[in-house]
This record gives C-alpha cells, sequence and structure tokens, in this order.
C-alpha cells in the first residue's frame, strides 16, 4: 500500500494543476513547486512533460498556464453543457430583468464552481467565469450550499482555513455557523463586502427530488444601485422555476448529473 506521505506520479501531477485558479492563473515554475508541494526538480520535471503533452503552455515570460489540451477534455464533461442548457434560459430572464451578474454554482470540495456566469458591463467587480471557483465561506452561493450540507460536511468545511478576501469577509466559524442557520430559516444568502467591497451578494438554492439543494443560483450587483429587497423576489422565482425544470421527466437523472458537475 501507497503511504499517504509520498504522493503518487499521479497525484503529484494533478497537485501540479490543482494549483492553477482563477486568481493565479499565471504562474513561475517556483510558484507551482511552492503550491504544489514539491521540490523544485520534481516540479520541474513534471512540469515539461506536462508543457510537452498540452496541459500547460509555457509563455514568452517563462510562467506557466493551463494548455489548449486540458480546455479540451473539459468541453467533453457533458452532464455540466446539459446542465447549463437547462438552467440557460431562466438565467437569462433574470440577467435580464435585473441587469446584475447572474451565477450558477455547484460545490466542489471547499469551492463552489461555476456552470454559468453572465455578467453586466460595469456591474459588480467580482471575477467569475465557466469552470471558476471562489471559496464557500465568501460567497453567497457557497453559503447556501453549506446550509444544506450534512454536519459532517459543514464541520469539514469549516475546519479548513478561512481565507480574508476583503475586510468584511466572515472567517470565523462560529459566526458563519449562525449566518447559515439564517439563510436555512430564510430560504435565500444575502451577504455584502465579501469578496470586494461595494458588492451586495445574494443566492438561492436549486433543490432536487428529495428537497436538498443541489445548486445554487446568485446575483452580485453595486450595493449602493441595489438593495436585497429588489432582488430577492425575481431570485426566488429563478431559484424555483430551474428546481422545477430539474424535477422534470426524470428527476434522478438531473440531480445525479448536479452532483458530479
Amino acid at each position: 500500500m501507497t503511504s499517504p506521505s509520498k504522493p503518487t506520479a499521479a497525484g503529484r501531477v494533478l497537485a501540479i494543476l490543482d494549483t492553477f485558479t482563477d486568481r493565479h492563473d499565471s504562474l513561475t515554475l517556483s510558484s507551482i513547486a511552492r503550491r504544489a508541494g514539491l521540490t523544485l526538480p520534481t516540479a520541474h520535471r513534471l512540469v515539461g512533460e506536462l508543457t510537452d503533452w498540452g496541459a500547460l503552455h509555457r509563455q514568452s515570460d517563462g510562467e506557466y498556464t493551463i494548455g489548449l489540451k486540458v480546455l479540451e477534455l473539459g468541453s467533453l464533461a457533458g452532464h455540466r453543457l446539459r446542465l447549463k442548457q437547462l438552467a440557460h434560459p431562466y438565467l437569462h430572464g433574470l440577467h435580464h430583468a435585473t441587469n446584475t451578474n447572474i451565477h450558477l454554482s455547484v460545490s466542489i470540495q471547499q469551492d463552489v464552481l461555476y456552470l454559468e456566469s453572465m455578467l453586466t458591463p460595469g456591474g459588480a467587480p467580482v471575477t467569475s467565469r465557466f469552470g471558476g471557483r471562489w471559496p464557500m465561506h465568501a460567497t453567497a452561493t457557497g453559503r447556501v450550499l453549506l446550509a444544506a450540507a450534512t454536519p459532517a460536511e459543514l464541520e469539514a468545511s469549516l475546519r479548513q482555513p478561512l481565507m480574508a478576501y476583503s475586510p468584511h469577509t466572515v472567517t470565523d466559524p462560529d459566526e458563519l455557523r449562525h449566518l447559515l442557520a439564517e439563510i436555512r430559516q430564510r430560504g435565500v444568502a444575502v451577504a455584502y463586502d465579501q469578496i470586494a467591497t461595494g458588492v451586495i451578494a445574494l443566492a438561492a438554492p436549486i433543490t432536487g427530488p428529495h428537497g436538498r439543494a443541489v445548486a445554487a443560483v446568485g446575483i452580485t450587483a453595486p450595493k449602493d444601485r441595489f438593495t436585497a429587497r429588489q432582488l430577492i423576489p425575481p431570485l426566488l422565482t429563478t431559484a424555483r422555476r430551474i428546481s422545477a425544470a430539474l424535477n422534470g421527466p426524470d428527476p434522478d437523472l438531473a440531480e445525479r448529473e448536479l452532483r458530479s458537475a
């Protein structure tokens, strides 16, 4: 049996790929080694192999980005595309009605993964895109999904380091537990200034056939132009309509696809 203290070759390769995020989409070799927990010679060898294969791309400044091969493989994730297609008309309606940034998110490890992002020129200054990730504790969609997690899943998330992205990001586990209890009671998350100052973020759960949240639809907007009272009604209506669509002719399949996204 392989010792957990010695990652397999595949584990080291995956650790390298996992170093790239929305906020770190271009990295030096030394940064990759540090973030992946590898020695510089090991990182140099594996990064070279990944670059030759096309999983990584070396730029003219010497930094690395994700290569086209990974993007091509990602495009094969048909279940994510089907989910986007199902939710798209409802998200587009919400985007048109509110003139705000709209997101469709699912949970992945301790993060939310964006399956769809519809951005508005001059909207909230929060970076998000299809395939992008943000920590669950700092986003409205993430908090909706945390509120629906099992007690074991929730405590595992709250045991992780909770980073601050603005002076107002909630990083205290007890305060987060209180906020999540409010979300369960109200059925909607409202957060201010968590990723960037001047931003209001709202989210509502998309539920599967058994009533548990399997995804979340969210809004981010400048808080000096919008209020929660304005945005909650259309947000909840959209979440209910997507939930109804998911629970259509084959609800079990729809829920499986959301959970595997």
